[in-house]
C-alpha cells in the first residue's frame, strides 16, 4: 500500500520517509525560480530545505516560474502534491527517501504577467535559474552573447510581453526600478563557464537594445554571482517511481533519484541579502573560476569522454559504460593525459582525489542515468565542456590525440546509426544540421570542422584536423570497439 504525497499525508509517511521539519505554512517566498526540473529540485531546493529544518532562513522559500507551455505537465504534478518533492539518494550500499518542502508555489509557465508581477514582489530577493546551456543565447565560438538571436530580437521589440527568461527577468528589474524597489539578485545555476557573467551579458545585452540608461542601471545595482553546482541527477521514469511505491511506500508523481554527492560553489556577491547557506554546505568564495574549470572540464568532459563511445556500442546505462573496459579505460586516459593537465590549481583541492571520486560517481549502479542523456545537445556542449581544453592544448603546442578522438566520437554518434546499425533518434536540438554535417564528414573529415560557430579556431588548426580526421577513419573502418583498442594500446 502507498501513500499519496500531499501535505495533509506527511505524518503518515512510512517511518523510513524524512519529512520537513518545520511548518510549510510558516514559510514565506524568497527566491523565484525559473526552471523547476529534477536538477533544481535535487540541488538548491534541498540546501534550502536543510536550512529550513535547521530553523533558518525561513523567509527564503522558492517559487517556481517558467518559460515554455510544456513545463505546465510539470507544475500540475507538483501542485496535486501541494509543491512537495520526495528526492531518493542512492550508492552501492543504500537508498534513502525525504520529502522536502522549500518550495511553496509555482506561478503558471509561460504567464509573463503573473510571472513579471512576482519579479516585481518586493520579497522576492533573489531569482536564480536552471535553463540549460541553450537558454543562454551564447554564441558557441565565441562564448558571448548573440544579441541577433531571433527570440532576444522579439523581446527587445516587446519589452512589455517578453517569452524568455531575460527578458521576464528585465522586465521584472523595470517594475521594481519604478518603484523604489531594491533590485534582486541574478543567480545562475547552470553548468556554464562564468554562468553569473554569461547572465549578465544577456540581461544587460538585452536591456542595451531597449534603453541604454537601462542596461547602465542593471550594470551598476545588480549582482550576478558566479557559482560551480554539481550533482548527477537523471530524468524520472516510471522505473523511478514504481522504486520509490515498492522500496518507500510513497506515491509520487515526480520523484527525483540522485547520487548522495553533491557541491556548489557561490561567490558572495547579492543585491539585497541571502540565506544563510554556509550553514548547510554550500561554499562562499571570492572567486569561482578555479572550482567550475576543475568541475566543467573534468567532470562535464568526462561524461562526454565516455557518452559517444557508448552510445556507439549500444551502452545503456552510465554505469554500463563504465563497467566496460575499453570506456573506462578511454576516460581514464583521456583525463590523465590530456584533460587534468589543462585545469589550474584549485584551492585545499587535489585533482587526482576530484577524479578519482568522479570515477566512482559514474560507475554508481544505482543512479539509472542513461548514456543518451550525457550524449544530448553536444553542439551547445561540446563548446563548452571539450573545446576550450583542445583550444588551451594547442596554444602549447601539447598533443590531442584524445580529445580529437571524443570529437571525432561525437560526430560519428551524430550520424544517427550506432555500430551495430540501430538506428540513433534525433538527440540534439541541431540533429538536422549535426547528422546531415556528420554524414558529410564520412568522406571528408574536414567538413566536420568547419561549423565554425562550435570549434572556432580550434577547426581551424591542421594540427587537430589532421588528428581528428584519423580518428574518424578509424572509426568508420574498424568501430569504436577496435578504434579504442588501439587508442589505448598506443597503437592509434
Amino acid at each position: 500500500m502507498t501513500t499519496k504525497l500531499s501535505l495533509a499525508a506527511l505524518s503518515s509517511l512510512p517511518a523510513n520517509v524524512a519529512y520537513p521539519r518545520y511548518e510549510r505554512g510558516a514559510l514565506t517566498p524568497g527566491i523565484l525560480h525559473f526552471g523547476v526540473g529534477n536538477f533544481h529540485r535535487a540541488h538548491q531546493a534541498v540546501y534550502l530545505d536543510d536550512l529550513f529544518n535547521a530553523g533558518l532562513g525561513h523567509d527564503w522559500a522558492l517559487v517556481g516560474a517558467g518559460v515554455f507551455d510544456g513545463e505546465k505537465a510539470g507544475r500540475d504534478k507538483l501542485a496535486q502534491q501541494d509543491w512537495l518533492t520526495t528526492i531518493v539518494e542512492q550508492d552501492e550500499e543504500k537508498r534513502s527517501a525525504r520529502v522536502t518542502g522549500s518550495m511553496i508555489d509555482f506561478v503558471a509557465p509561460a504567464d509573463a504577467s503573473a510571472i513579471i508581477a512576482r519579479l516585481a514582489d518586493p520579497a522576492i530577493r533573489i531569482v536564480s535559474m536552471t535553463i540549460t546551456e541553450g537558454g543562454y543565447f551564447i554564441d558557441p565560438a565565441s562564448g558571448v552573447f548573440d544579441p541577433k538571436h531571433p527570440h532576444i530580437a522579439a523581446d527587445a521589440g516587446n519589452p512589455a510581453g517578453p517569452k524568455t527568461v531575460f527578458g521576464l527577468i528585465l522586465a521584472g528589474l523595470v517594475r521594481r526600478r519604478a518603484a523604489g524597489i531594491k533590485p534582486f539578485t541574478v543567480m545562475s545555476c547552470d553548468n556554464i563557464p562564468h554562468n553569473g557573467r554569461v547572465t549578465a551579458d544577456g540581461v544587460i545585452g538585452l536591456a542595451s537594445l531597449i534603453d541604454p540608461d537601462l542596461a547602465a542601471w542593471v550594470r551598476d545595482h545588480v549582482a550576478f554571482p558566479n557559482s560551480m553546482v554539481d550533482r548527477i541527477t537523471p530524468a524520472t521514469s516510471d522505473r523511478e517511481r514504481a522504486i520509490l511505491a515498492d522500496e518507500f511506500g510513497v506515491d509520487d508523481a515526480w520523484p527525483v533519484f540522485c547520487e548522495p554527492f553533491r557541491q556548489w560553489v557561490l561567490e558572495d556577491r547579492f543585491t539585497d541579502g541571502r540565506p544563510p547557506l554556509e550553514k548547510v554546505g554550500v561554499q562562499f568564495v571570492p572567486d569561482v573560476s578555479p572550482y567550475e574549470v576543475m568541475k566543467i572540464r573534468i567532470l562535464n568532459g568526462g561524461h562526454a569522454a565516455i557518452a559517444y563511445p557508448a552510445g556507439l556500442m549500444d551502452i545503456h546505462f552510465v554505469h554500463e559504460a563504465m563497467q566496460e573496459p575499453l570506456v573506462r579505460g578511454f576516460l581514464d586516459k583521456i583525463e590523465h593525459d590530456e584533460i587534468i593537465p589543462e585545469v589550474p590549481p584549485v584551492p585545499d583541492t587535489d585533482l587526482e582525489d576530484y577524479y578519482r571520486l568522479i570515477d566512482k560517481r559514474f560507475a554508481n549502479p544505482r543512479i539509472g542515468d542513461t548514456v543518451r542523456r550525457l550524449c544530448l545537445d553536444g553542439s551547445n556542449r561540446q563548446p563548452k565542456f571539450i573545446i576550450p581544453t583542445i583550444a588551451d592544448r594547442l596554444k602549447g603546442g601539447r598533443p590531442v590525440q584524445g580529445l580529437a578522438l571524443e570529437s571525432a566520437l561525437w560526430c560519428r554518434y551524430c550520424f544517427g546509426e550506432t555500430d551495430s546499425g540501430a538506428v540513433i533518434e534525433p538527440n540534439d536540438p541541431n540533429w538536422d544540421r549535426m547528422q546531415a554535417t556528420a554524414v558529410a564528414a564520412r568522406d571528408n573529415p574536414s567538413a566536420w570542422l568547419t561549423m565554425d560557430d562550435i570549434y572556432g579556431d580550434v577547426g581551424r588548426s591542421q594540427v587537430f584536423a589532421k588528428a581528428f580526421a584519423h580518428a574518424l577513419k578509424t572509426l568508420w573502418a574498424h568501430g569504436a570497439r577496435e578504434t579504442l583498442t588501439r587508442y589505448l594500446a598506443g597503437r592509434l
